[in-house]
């Protein structure tokens, strides 16, 4: 059923069930006609023969008028799919002889198939890909991409029947023109034989001599032969692609990664895991940005802000006297801590012993097989053998670059992953960096709590160390250029989070941007001149524009994939408009056995997200010679798919966690859906814990269990969450939900609960009065 943005029920939304009575009585009529005419009867090669004589002189009589109702004939069997083509063809070729019959049959048939392509996309295709979206989607995205291939495989052997081709793809999201050429060409061979059978009609006893062994033999060989045809051209535009660079005889390894975080780190240890001999090469510190810079620390800072606050608050809970004070060294110290507890997680001994070669130093690809390597780091597993060091023998497009041989090194691989990540972004604005600025990298090198802090950003990590600064004593000022913070997420629950930010003290300046920072002379103040955002340069003479004045300023305005100085630009290897690499669904670059994953090509800049890249990346290189696995959650031509169950969560308090679609994107794609609302003020362990604010918003299919999207504001959001993505990834709808057990009292029965929500809103209420009645009867009885 169709509804509107609210989840009501459209004015339209009797049409899937007038489309189904039509599909029905449609049916029945075509059964009917075939029995009660005994269309059987006639359409058997007998009867053909019998009327052969009949019908030649009805063809010569009046020659325009027989081919015209032929066709039409033809033309309508085939739309409805009444069986018997096979003896039309036939009689085309008896009747009109070769020529005409060949031009007759190809048009009818093909105007036929057509008809019924569209008559199943018409009734029949919505309802179909609503209600196996899920399973579809794979099926829709390899039509989309090898549509034509497997379309004309299809209409080439005749051994898979032409009507069921007909209705099958006109369910799929195939362009019905491309369908009518494709069926045209296809056709034709299977045409020509058995039109070519027909003028020899007299002599045939049966249709299965036709198609002798041998003739379908070669009949299926040209089905396959696009197939082949595309792996030839495939392979011809592959040695094009690669044609600039000499292939090593052999090679080293069976695989390079470039960068150890979370990407590079997954991908060694796959490769490792197979026995594959696989190199992990990193300029800086094992672990990447999340565990150095990024999740580990931001996290450990938040926990600590998070207690500043319950302390204060401790007197809501019965506990009188309670006080804190911050130090904000030993603050800083204790994450120093957790990640040195974590570090051994991501040691280079941990992957040492796993098998991988972990090299430390700058990687350049210097060709599609060949990196060359400038060591920065002198352990054991960091030296050069000999054979490694009599293969380095500079190649033209290094041999002028200033070098030192004895910290350079030459590896090859069949098979590279590049997952080089990305860095902080700093804008262009005037004075901001002679200002210290510091990044989501930086900040953690910090001694002394800022009195006055500018965060810069309202994006998840501007608010979550906007929030834990201002816990821990800083005054804090947040800058948004955009109406709302958060503004990738569902606005409610954006809201849920602005206010949370402003209850702790934050002051918070949307539709601003920074125009000039100036540090004021013999002091550590710096001064911010902001305007309205989006004003003209003209404009921002004119008017004097907001002032801000603080200590530090920090920088959370996304982050910059890291593309330069890898020689990139030497290979050729496409990037995106946003600078990311750009990568299909098996991960591979514009040279197929150079893959990317992580931040330095990945639309999410999520830790979780590039370890999922990185197992179709190490797989795929290892072993697509044989079976490739597309990651079906990549961002085709930069729309992200709503199957992906990509999971995300703003650790803010309280935290906002999101999968699939929100409400806005379901609105600007055209997505119809319901919205399911559960508060968190009705959960018992919420408000045992005094967090009972928030709420779960699901989005669902109209009329069905099937979970579009989720979005969850409220403490532990995050855990809550992943019972919604296993769901989503595994296609499984709120009756599931509803019907699994939850310990009471846990913050997980929140989903429950939420599913309950729609199950109530979807009860058969119009059974309620006769059930009703029953149980009134019952107690008569």
């Amino acid at each position: 059923m169709k509804s509107d943005h609210a989840g009501n029920p459209t004015p339209r939304a009797w049409l899937p069930w007038l489309r189904w009575l039509l599909v029905s009585l449609i049916a029945a009529a075509l059964v009917w006609t075939y029995m009660a005419f005994d269309l059987d009867q006639w359409l058997n090669l007998e009867t053909l023969k019998q009327s052969h004589q009949s019908l030649q002189g009805w063809y010569e009589d009046t020659p325009a008028r027989a081919l015209v109702i032929y066709f039409l004939i033809y033309a309508i069997a085939t739309a409805v799919s009444i069986p018997g083509a096979t003896i039309l063809t036939l009689g085309a070729g008896a009747i009109f002889g070769f020529g005409p019959g060949l031009l007759m049959v190809s048009f009818a048939s093909s105007i036929g198939a057509l008809l019924a392509f569209l008559v199943a996309r018409y009734l029949l295709r919505d309802a179909v890909q609503r209600r196996f979206s899920g399973s579809l989607e794979r099926i829709n995205e390899g039509i989309e991409r090898d549509g034509t291939f497997y379309l004309l495989t299809l209409r080439l052997v005749p051994l898979f029947p032409f009507w069921l081709v007909n209705l099958v793809m006109g369910l799929t999201p195939m362009k019905s023109g491309r369908y009518y050429v494709v069926s045209q060409l296809g056709m034709l061979p299977a045409t020509i034989i058995y039109v070519n059978a027909g003028t020899q009609i007299a002599a045939l006893e049966s249709t299965q001599e036709i198609l002798s062994p041998a003739l379908l033999g070669s009949l299926i060989l040209l089905g396959v032969f696009p197939v082949i045809a595309r792996s030839l051209v495939a392979w011809a535009r592959q040695r094009k692609l690669y044609a600039k660079w000499n292939r090593p005889p052999r090679y080293d390894r069976n695989l390079i990664v470039i960068g150890a975080g979370a990407g590079g780190l997954v991908s060694a240890y796959i490769a490792a895991t197979v026995k594959a001999k696989v190199t992990l090469v990193e300029s800086h510190q094992m672990g990447g940005d999340c565990l150095n810079t990024g999740c580990v620390p931001s996290k450990s800072l938040i926990r600590a802000a998070k207690i500043a606050k319950e302390i204060r608050h401790a007197e809501s809970f019965g506990i009188h006297h309670a006080s804190g004070t911050t130090d904000f060294k030993a603050v800083m110290e204790r994450i120093r801590s957790v990640i040195r507890q974590i570090e051994p997680h991501d040691s280079v001994e941990r992957y040492e012993g796993m098998g991988v070669e972990v090299l430390k130093g700058h990687a350049r690809l210097i060709s599609p097989w060949e990196v060359e390597l400038t060591l920065s780091g002198h352990a054991p597993g960091l030296q050069k053998s000999a054979a490694d060091a009599k293969k380095e023998v500079p190649s033209a497009a290094t041999a002028n670059r200033p070098r030192n041989a004895e910290n350079v090194r030459r590896l090859t691989s069949r098979n590279i992953i590049l997952a080089t990540g990305a860095e902080p972004f700093i804008p262009d604005i005037p004075g901001l960096r002679q200002a210290g600025a510091l990044t989501s990298e930086s900040v953690w090198s910090l001694e002394t709590l800022p009195a006055r802090l500018v965060v810069l950003g309202g994006g998840p990590v501007g608010c979550e160390l906007a929030q834990s600064f201002a816990r821990l004593g800083s005054q804090v000022t947040l800058i948004e250029k955009h109406a709302h913070l958060l503004s990738k997420e569902d606005p409610e629950a954006a809201e849920v989070v602005r206010a949370a930010l402003k209850e702790d003290g934050i002051t918070i300046l949307n539709d601003q941007t920074v125009v000039s920072v100036t540090t004021l002379p013999d002091s550590s103040c710096k001064r911010l001149i902001l305007h309205r955002a989006g004003l003209a340069s003209a404009d921002r003479t004119a008017n004097a524009g907001m002032q801000v004045e603080c200590d530090t300023i920090l920088c959370a305005l996304g982050r910059r994939p890291r593309v330069e100085g890898y020689g990139l630009e030497d290979l050729g290897i496409a990037l995106r408009p946003g600078q990311t690499i750009d990568t299909n669904m098996f991960q591979q670059t514009s040279l197929p056995n150079i893959y990317a994953v992580g931040d330095v090509s990945s639309p999410y800049k999520l830790t979780h997200a590039a370890a999922h890249q990185a197992w179709y990346a190490s797989v795929n290189a290892l072993f697509g010679r044989f079976k490739r696995f597309p990651n079906h959650s990549h961002a085709h031509r930069g729309v992200r798919p709503a199957s992906a169950a990509i999971p995300r969560c703003t650790f803010t308090d309280p935290e906002l966690a999101q999968v699939g679609l929100t409400e806005p994107e379901a609105i600007r794609h055209h997505v119809p859906y319901e919205v399911t609302r559960y508060h968190l003020d009705d959960l018992d362990r919420a408000i045992a814990d005094g967090a009972a604010h928030g709420f779960i918003k699901i989005l669902t299919v109209p009329g069905k269990d099937q979970i579009l999207g989720v979005t969850i504001v409220g403490e532990h959001a995050g855990e809550l969450l992943a019972e919604f993505v296993l769901a989503m990834r595994h296609g499984l709808g709120l009756n599931k939900i509803l019907a699994t057990v939850h310990t009471y009292p846990t913050w997980s029965e929140a989903g429950k609960f939420a599913a309950g929500v729609w199950k109530q809103s979807h009860a058969p209420r119009w059974l309620l009065p006769w059930v009703e009645r029953l149980h009134t009867w019952e107690r008569r009885e």
